[in-house]
């Protein structure tokens, strides 16, 4: 077997298969020889294909592989006719003749003030034109090689590079259950009418007011001052944890013979390319290492590392060249969520539990959706996937609806170019619209029906880094002016990333793709056997390990992100303010339920007594995506419990099921 078809297997095969079919191996062999790539950069194409076709088509067979390849050269293709087109046009531009035929004018426009004009009877206000999706996008128009429209355009759309996406009210298998955690509690049961008052008590576990800092005034002194801080914390927990002496502690970077436990960051000896064992360095803070920096050898553990993660390893320094590492100590977790009996009395009392037989009534649970933007396909503005999911809402008698941005994406082609229609509105001048207008329109409206609808309802709103309408453009992220978005009194704004409760359930939210970004830099070294294989549970517990929301740093640079649509073609990526990463961490406790939106395949898992939900994108570039909802049955106390009168563990995992289902 080649080294090349053993790499192969290991970056795609999904176990419990080991090895590929020959006929999918060779595919992929024949992609890696067609354009040069080696199978970790295949790797990431095949990663931006599966979430521009969306999970139904991404299963890696032979069928897909092929359209796969054939994807990978008409984009090559593309690509080169666009770079002919910019070439030819910078030979003519500058000896070229104005021309203004397509008015049907002049070459210079001089007969315009001579020619009467004739005025339409019609409307013809382009901002005042019907919020519809139109058959065929102003991008086709525009483009002088497209066909005339046909009745297949009314089923299909064909964007900007000429890619075509299927109208969403033809879109396959909408309600589908994707996945399901604790499939043997019962579906939500909703009400016959809505409830008369909500239902949620919802308490924000973090102090809103210190995102309210200044962004882009970064000291790189305070910058250095929060990541020393931070191994110096760990360092703490770490003694307590192990019950090491002072004794024990050194500097990974000093030669001596007697084996210590050093404390510090992982980052690479390089700022380009992607960390690797033989690149690991290990960066200790300037109180236990003068801020030093020491290769690391690994060779002898069996572990996960990311540039950004604290760990504490054990080993000797012999030659003064390197630190070699015998073994990675455990770094302990936070304490699970405990909650007060009365506390969890009075909130099943809010519920309408009365007897012991209700706590199983699917009636009583907590009725929960969330959902994570992009809201809209990449070739219109119709926000259809937000109106289906209110309407979901609606049907549901949902008692919380979780928002998570991007709300207006900076990555949407015609929001980036702003050639948009927008909805007929009295109240608003065309001329003089602002974004503030298209939030107003397009996203708060949807929302004030349902909040019409339900009153009873609690919406919160998490901004992205990627909205326009965030004048915070780093993370931590302040959030969104909720007061002139037009925003019913039922949304609540918080900052990106937030804890908060909803009753005694502590709730961790991030708009922030960190799994993605993870998947892409983690490093595993030593045997793999007997390592967590799953990747989509292993990604979450680095989050709970380093407690943190975004542990990585350096983040991914943008341009190895998945490219959007936008003309310039490079991704917004993570904008950090390393002074305030502190308001990333966790804090006293892990949160009962982890909501963290990624790019990579939608998912509800339990790792380590957290709940880890991925609802996916609502919309993915070229189609429907996907949604979270979410059963939340009672805390039910037992006698033991009743009688010991101390603080519960609320164990969410046991008693919450979770649907991820398609739009």
């Amino acid at each position: 077997m080649s080294a090349i078809t053993v790499e192969l297997n290991e970056i795609f095969a999904i176990p419990p298969i080991n090895e590929l079919s020959p006929d999918v191996s060779g595919e992929l062999q024949s992609i890696c020889r067609l354009h040069s790539i080696s199978p970790k950069e295949l790797s990431y194409k095949w990663e931006s294909y599966s979430m521009k076709m969306g999970s139904e088509q991404t299963t890696l067979d032979l069928p897909t592989v092929r359209a796969f390849k054939k994807d990978l050269q008409e984009t090559v293709e593309r690509e080169a006719r666009s770079k002919s087109h910019m070439r030819s046009a910078d030979r003519r531009g500058a000896y070229a003749t104005p021309r203004n035929t397509a008015k049907g004018g002049d070459a210079f426009g001089m007969l315009d003030s001579i020619t009467p004009v004739q005025r339409s009877t019609g409307r013809s206000n382009k901002r005042k034109a019907p919020f519809e999706t139109p058959s065929v996008p102003k991008s086709s128009k525009a483009d002088g090689m497209s066909s005339p429209s046909d009745g297949r355009s009314l089923l299909t759309r064909t964007d900007q590079n000429g890619n075509q996406s299927v109208a969403f009210v033809e879109r396959q298998n909408p309600g589908q259950i994707i996945e399901t955690l604790n499939g043997h509690l019962d579906f939500h049961k909703p009400p016959i009418a809505p409830y008369p008052e909500s239902r949620v008590k919802l308490t924000a576990n973090t102090d809103l007011k210190k995102f309210r800092y200044r962004p882009m005034a970064m000291h790189l002194s305070e910058a250095s001052e929060v990541l020393d801080d931070r191994i110096d914390e760990f360092q703490s927990l770490i003694q307590s944890h192990h019950n090491l002496d002072d004794s024990a502690f050194g500097n990974a970077a000093a030669q001596g013979t007697n084996q210590i436990v050093a404390v510090g960051r992982i980052a690479s000896d390089s700022s380009e390319g992607k960390l690797n064992a033989a690149s690991m360095v290990l960066e200790m803070s300037r109180r236990t290492g003068a801020g030093l920096r020491v290769p690391l050898k690994v060779e002898s553990v069996s572990c996960e590392f990311f540039p950004g993660q604290i760990v504490a390893v054990r080993g000797i320094n012999a030659s003064g060249d390197y630190f070699s590492v015998d073994e990675v100590l455990n770094i302990p977790l936070l304490s699970l969520a405990a909650s007060q009996q009365s506390t969890i009395d009075s909130l099943n009392e809010r519920l309408g539990v009365t007897e012991e037989e209700d706590h199983s009534m699917p009636s009583k649970a907590l009725n929960v959706i969330t959902g994570s933007g992009p809201y809209t396909a990449d070739d219109n503005l119709a926000f259809e996937p937000l109106n289906a999911l209110c309407q979901k809402a609606e049907e549901s008698c949902a008692d919380m609806l979780i928002l998570i941005g991007t709300f207006l994406d900076t990555e949407h082609p015609l929001l980036a170019s702003g050639d948009f229609d927008l909805p007929d509105d009295p109240s608003i001048e065309p001329d003089r619209a602002t974004l503030v207008d298209a939030f107003r329109l397009m996203i708060a409206k949807p929302l004030q029906a349902l909040a019409k609808a339900i009153p009873s309802i609690t919406i919160v709103c998490i901004p992205s880094t990627r909205d326009v309408m965030n004048k915070h453009v780093s993370w931590p992220q302040d959030n969104l002016p909720g007061k002139k978005l037009g925003l019913p009194k039922q949304a609540k704004m918080v900052s990106n990333p937030v804890t908060v409760s909803i009753n005694e359930i502590v709730v961790g939210i991030s708009a922030q793709d960190v799994l993605y970004e993870l998947r892409r830099e983690e490093v595993v070294v030593g045997n793999k056997q007997g390592r967590e294989g799953n990747l989509l549970a292993r990604l979450p517990r680095h989050l709970i390990e380093q407690r943190h929301f975004f542990p990585l740093y350096p983040p991914v640079d943008r341009t190895l992100l998945p490219k959007p649509g936008t003309e310039e073609g490079i991704a917004v990526g993570m904008p950090m303010d390393i002074s305030y990463l502190k308001l990333g961490e966790w804090l006293e406790v892990r949160p009962d339920m982890l909501i963290q939106p990624s790019a990579l395949p939608q998912f509800a898992k339990v790792v380590e007594n957290v709940l880890i939900v991925n609802p996916g994108p609502l919309s993915k570039r070229k189609g429907p995506g996907t949604f979270a909802q979410m059963t939340i049955y009672p805390r039910k106390l037992t006698e033991q419990e009743r009688s010991e009168g101390k603080p519960v563990a609320n164990k969410l995992f046991e008693r919450a099921r979770v649907d991820v289902i398609r739009i």
